[in-house]
């Protein structure tokens, strides 16, 4: 298996680093490295998330890293991570 991070999810990346960056730098840098890290676990377990059955037939999945939510596809040997984002957000 490969991971590949979409445009989308990288800019989740940048815009909570950037929200986070205002009140505390150095935790904003943790949180975005906690971030890219969590995802290397769909690696050898890419169907650990929860499928979120309004994607179907495409296999959309979730995991939770802290308070944030990652949502990422498996596509034949690839796993894209789509979006990620706080919980608290209002999405």
């Amino acid at each position: 298996m490969k991971l590949k991070w979409t445009s989308k999810a990288l800019s989740d990346l940048a815009r909570l680093y950037e929200f986070l960056a205002l009140v505390n730098k150095p935790a904003a840098a943790r949180a975005v490295q906690t971030l890219t890290k969590a995802p290397d676990i769909l690696l050898t377990h890419p169907r650990i998330g929860k499928q979120l059955s309004q994607f179907e037939p495409r296999e959309v999945r979730r995991i939770l890293a802290g308070q944030y939510e990652i949502r990422y596809e498996i596509q034949d040997s690839i796993i894209y991570v789509l979006r990620l984002w706080h919980t608290k957000e209002d999405r």
